[in-house]
């Protein structure tokens, strides 16, 4: 069987970066840069008031106190967005707010607070000093300054940056398209009715909720039967929009297993057994004229899921361009014994925490398969080395911590 380090390999080595072009900048969120990004202004782009008050100099209202206040009068008023271009001459004063342009002659701003309020006439009655409550102009950011990085992941506070700086659309790698199938005479939509041997589609749905979280866009097919050729053409009416094409089920070794009987023949899609538990069958490949990246992942719903976080995201993220592309191991300390099988690594569910002893996990339901309320319930995969066959209480483990952004 080959490891989950060859077959991982192999995956990555079938897709590469989607090609960059501009995007809007708020569709660029969660998406890196592909190339550094230089302001082209001044931030603040002029020198403003940081408070509602008066501009003045500094030199005319020294000694100004609440018993001998010094009096100014106002020449005019300063409105952010509103008012044209003022100069402040000796003695005299502009009302001004909040991130309106300093006049022209004027060092400090006097807040509201400290006078009296006066329209023609202001009494101060605190001294400032040259600079106070003023915002020079480039103070934040200078003109031709490196504001991002090339591979700088956009989040809110850079896009508010970006924004600021009068950024509409970047430069970016788009998110991938991946479309995910179901197989399964037996599957059911959530809400249907249920036959005696028939069962919901969870796969499909978590499937693309994975994608989706991952900062792909998810189109969810649906069901599709045990017939080869209906999930030829569902998959072939499919390709127009996808990237990737992920599928579950139907890779077996059964008399059912649709996706291999469907893709078996092309010569471009290889199925092989990978030594993991959950998970062993996998198959990978292209499909179609445009040669789309196609995986197929094992229908038990745990190792439909343990497949995609070991085998998928990394694809994602290298079509993203995003590093690193493979979730990172943590060290944690066990606290309960668990079993492996010599020869495989095994994931399994657990429950990650960060106590005042340091990082602890502990087995989370059995290793089934079929058990997805207990993969529900964890937050992290604990990843058993092909050549361990057990973990003791105290024993420190490699765990994948889930929902977690890398």
């Amino acid at each position: 069987m080959r490891t989950v380090d060859e077959h991982l390999a192999k995956l990555l080595d079938l897709i590469g970066p989607l090609q960059p072009y501009d995007q809007p900048l708020l569709e660029s969120l969660g998406l890196p840069l592909v190339d550094d990004v230089v302001s082209p202004i001044d931030l603040p782009r002029f020198t403003n008031s940081a408070m509602d008050g008066y501009a003045v100099r500094a030199s005319d209202v020294q000694g100004a106190n609440k018993e001998f206040p010094v009096r100014l009068p106002v020449v005019g008023e300063q409105a952010a967005g509103s008012s044209t271009p003022t100069a402040l001459t000796s003695k005299t004063a502009v009302k001004i707010m909040t991130g309106a342009p300093l006049p022209s002659g004027a060092d400090t701003v006097v807040p509201i607070e400290l006078t009296d309020g006066g329209d023609a006439e202001v009494q101060i009655y605190q001294a400032r000093r040259a600079g106070e409550n003023v915002r020079p102009s480039g103070e934040d950011v200078a003109a031709g300054e490196v504001v991002a990085e090339a591979g700088t992941i956009l989040g809110p506070r850079e896009v508010g940056l970006l924004a600021s700086l009068g950024f509409a659309r970047l430069k970016a790698r788009p998110r991938p398209r991946v479309v995910v199938l179901s197989t399964g005479t037996e599957l059911r939509e959530p809400g249907a009715r249920l036959d005696y041997d028939s069962i919901y589609d969870g796969n499909s749905y978590m499937l693309a909720a994975c994608a989706r979280a991952a900062g792909a866009i998810a189109y969810r097919v649906g069901i599709t039967s045990d017939d080869p050729r209906e999930f030829a053409d569902v998959l072939n009416d499919q390709l127009v929009r996808a990237d990737l094409v992920v599928t579950s089920g139907g890779i077996s070794k059964g008399a059912y297993d649709v996706v291999k009987a469907a893709l078996s023949d092309l010569g471009t899609v290889e199925f092989s057994e990978v030594a993991m538990q959950p998970g062993k069958p996998q198959g990978f490949g292209t499909v179609g004229e445009e040669k789309t990246p196609i995986v197929t992942l094992p229908g038990n719903p745990v190792s439909s899921y343990v497949s995609f976080e070991v085998f998928v995201l990394p694809m994602l993220r290298r079509m993203m361009g995003r590093l690193p592309y493979r979730r990172p191991l943590v060290q944690a300390t066990m606290t309960e014994e668990i079993r492996s099988p010599s020869g495989r690594r095994q994931y399994l569910r657990g429950w990650f925490e960060v106590s005042p002893r340091g990082a602890r996990v502990t087995p989370v339901s059995g290793p089934g398969s079929h058990l997805v309320a207990g993969l529900a319930r964890a937050n992290c995969l604990i990843a058993v080395d092909e050549d361990e066959t057990a973990l003791h209480v105290g024993d420190t483990a490699k765990v994948l911590v889930l929902d977690r952004d890398f």
